[in-house]
């Protein structure tokens, strides 16, 4: 049975303020909060465990939570920074922020400025069910561990320029934290997350921004069940080791839908590209991946291979509609299957005359023609004269003379199955 603090050992700022205390375990009690009320002392006097739900209002902002309480705004309390500093910030470990609208932070990147700021002292904060709408970082995960952000909407500020607008949620060495279920529309990137290592990114829905996901010196973490639209770049995954890349859904990113740079030893598996004017995917420098069970379909690059990324594992996907499938910059022959097992190309005019579901002849996604378009892209002109026709027929009759590239010995004749969850993941 729930017990109820004592009135005589109360703070007299909640006597004064005539705020309602109703019993919970262990001690710990609601406090009912009028929006008139000076919400910073009501904190301040709180004990760990209670729970400071607020009235319907606005509440002034600069807050800082010092002990493991949990403040709700039950959805009908915003909090408001005024233009100054953070909104809210935690600075004690297990506390919950619930149920809030948090707006009017500060504008100052370097004095980190956000919504909700968690700071070092701040391990396993839950921030969740909240609205963050005109902050420069929505929520700022900074050097604490295993906190929770999830099930917030967020929404970046449109007077900036995208270089001086913040990021929806920012992860600053903070192992074990989790960012899942949350909306993140404006601003520069939806997630960014730098030096921290075992972080879980799931089930987001970013928009209208530079990156979706945007990674950077973090290891051993995962980033699986999210969907990018219309943003610059969908999930950019940059100097980063041993991650999980699954079930992600990026349609229409106007540069790349998946981009890894210096990213190593990661297993990339049954993600989908849809329609990016420039690159369903692009791999700088990229070593000992596995990509399997992708779908990559209408974009003008399908897949973009350079700058010596070695010992990839590349096989079961499928490269559909694409105008160049493949471009490799490199003299290397590399070939694309893996333990017999090949990819889907929908350009591919193959034959399977013994039904195992390959197809009879390996496929050479480019020529010696495709490498001189790209060096010279003014040579189009020439496509269809004579001279080229030669030069392609001539290759296709004595394969030795094809340049160094890709090769994929055991190519799909249909394309693989992608979970359903993945297409639906942008039809909501």
């Amino acid at each position: 049975m729930g017990v109820i603090r004592p009135c005589w050992v109360l703070p007299a700022a909640f006597l004064a303020a005539g705020i309602i205390l109703s019993g919970l375990p262990a001690g710990a009690a609601t406090i009912e909060v009028a929006a008139s009320q000076p919400l910073q002392a009501v904190l301040d006097a709180a004990h760990p465990g209670d729970v400071v739900r607020l009235a319907p209002g606005n509440y002034a902002g600069g807050l800082v939570v010092r002990k493991a309480l949990t403040l709700d705004g039950g959805g009908v309390a915003m909090l408001d920074g005024g233009g100054k500093g953070s909104v809210l910030t935690i600075d004690a470990p297990d506390v919950t922020i619930r149920n809030l609208e948090v707006t009017g932070s500060g504008i100052k990147l370097d004095e980190l400025n956000a919504g909700i700021f968690i700071s070092r002292s701040g391990d396993r904060a839950v921030v969740e069910g909240n609205r963050l709408e005109g902050n420069l970082v929505g929520i700022y995960v900074h050097g604490t561990s295993g906190s929770m952000v999830r099930d917030n909407i967020i929404v970046g500020r449109q007077d900036l320029r995208m270089n001086e607008a913040g990021n929806g949620v920012h992860v600053w060495n903070a192992p074990g934290s989790q960012v899942i279920g949350n909306d993140i529309r404006y601003g520069r990137d939806g997630i960014f997350v730098i030096s921290s290592k075992e972080n879980v990114f799931r089930g987001n829905r970013m928009r209208d921004l530079r990156y979706a996901v945007h990674y950077m010196y973090t290891n051993d973490s995962e980033v699986a069940d999210n969907v990018s639209i219309g943003n610059h770049a969908g999930f950019a995954i940059m100097y980063s080791d041993r991650l999980k890349v699954m079930h992600n859904l990026s349609i229409g990113d106007r540069e790349k839908g998946l981009f890894l740079n210096t990213a190593n030893s990661s297993d990339i598996g049954w993600n989908v590209v849809r329609a990016a004017p420039e690159k369903c995917v692009f791999l700088y420098a990229a070593n000992k991946n596995r990509f399997h069970d992708n779908w990559f379909e209408g974009c003008d690059i399908g897949i973009h291979f350079t700058a010596g990324s070695e010992r990839n594992r590349i096989s079961g996907n499928a490269f559909v509609g694409n105008r160049t499938q493949v471009k490799y910059v490199g003299t290397r022959l590399l070939d694309w299957s893996d333990e017999g097992r090949g990819n889907y190309w929908s350009d591919n005019p193959a034959f399977d005359l013994n039904g195992d579901g390959l197809a009879d002849t390996p496929y050479r996604p480019n020529d010696l023609v495709d490498e001189v378009l790209w060096v010279n892209p003014n040579a189009k002109m020439l496509l269809n004269s004579p001279a080229v026709q030669v030069v392609r027929w001539a290759q296709a009759q004595f394969p030795a003379i094809y340049p160094g590239g890709v090769v994929d010995s055991a190519p799909l004749m249909a394309p693989p199955a992608i979970a359903e969850t993945t297409w639906k993941g942008g039809q909501e």
